[in-house]
């Protein structure tokens, strides 16, 4: 998307259906494209019941999302979009550049920065991928305090219920799951995130401009989200600092963004110290943010900056 927004092709404010126009149903006409990657649209899941098969067929799940009712009024909530946002991101990326997700990600990032991450992998990839597995056979449907809950947020949230073992279907590594499919390891993500932390260069390629990854640290909302019940701070398109009960709030400049996988999967750019951090672990923790693990490898992180 930044890519997009530097060749000028999107606005962050843009609305949704300047690009995609039958997204307007059910109330979604004022949708921006901000508000998406704040995860603050009001789409955080699905209503109409789907199984993770379905994340292989991307017109059926893009073609929910536009036909579907926003859980809360757009922009004035914040709930993580945990699957949904890839696929509502992804088709703005098509229909903009008339390239899937996985194509463009290849074409504009992987391939410049000869960085090894895949979303989509190419089945010759297979026997590179390691195995995760989560201790005890945990599901999403674990980490739902109250599994019969009335929120419809905390609903969509199991619809359907994840299982990590999904992740080892031949399917799904060969489907677009730009949220949750893609395969690399801690290298080429600290690769990708040096793109923001070296204001748009790595590898001697100049990729963005830092007037354009600016962006990033302008705070488009803060609030306890409702999926997680913790606070969170959002950019466009990347967690900001902010002081919860996590790793979050341990770093100590406002040039800092990232994000993380359900296991305790670490993205991070420091642009302050032009430092950058890729974290995958094949044995996953619980929590969807990591625990005890994740938490040290931060800790150390930040303690290993400060200490240059």
């Amino acid at each position: 998307m930044y890519i997009l927004a530097e060749r000028g092709l999107l606005n962050f404010q843009d609305p949704v259906i300047k690009y995609w126009p039958e997204f307007s149903n059910k109330g979604k006409k004022d949708v921006l494209i901000s508000q998406v990657m704040s995860h603050s649209s009001g789409l955080s899941g699905w209503k109409e019941p789907i199984k993770h098969t379905d994340f292989y067929n991307w017109d059926k799940v893009c073609n929910l999302l536009a036909n579907q009712e926003p859980f809360w009024e757009p922009g004035k909530y914040v709930g993580y979009h945990a699957i949904t946002v890839g696929y509502l991101v992804g088709e703005l990326v098509k229909r903009i550049s008339g390239k899937t997700i996985g194509k463009f990600f290849k074409d504009e990032i992987a391939d410049p920065l000869e960085s090894d991450f895949h979303i989509g992998l190419k089945e010759k990839d297979f026997d590179r991928v390691a195995e995760i597995f989560m201790p005890g056979a945990i599901t999403s449907g674990d980490l739902i305090e109250n599994d019969n809950s009335e929120s419809e947020v905390e609903k969509a949230a199991l619809n359907p219920s994840m299982d990590p073992i999904f992740a080892l279907e031949d399917d799904w590594r060969k489907a677009e799951i730009p949220a949750a499919g893609g395969h690399g390891n801690g290298k080429s993500i600290a690769e990708c995130m040096a793109l923001v932390s070296n204001n748009g260069k790595y590898n001697n390629k100049k990729i963005l401009s830092k007037e354009i990854l600016d962006n990033i640290f302008i705070e488009q909302i803060m609030d306890n989200d409702l999926f997680f019940n913790r606070l969170i701070r959002w950019g466009i398109g990347f967690g900001l600092p902010v002081k919860n009960d996590s790793w979050m709030g341990y770093f100590n400049n406002n040039q800092i963004c990232y994000w993380a996988g359900w296991g305790g999967s670490l993205s991070i750019a420091d642009r302050e110290n032009n430092s950058s951090l890729g974290y995958t672990p094949i044995k996953m923790e619980e929590d969807l943010f990591g625990e005890d693990r994740t938490n040290s490898i931060v800790r150390a992180y930040v303690d290993s900056l400060e200490d240059i």
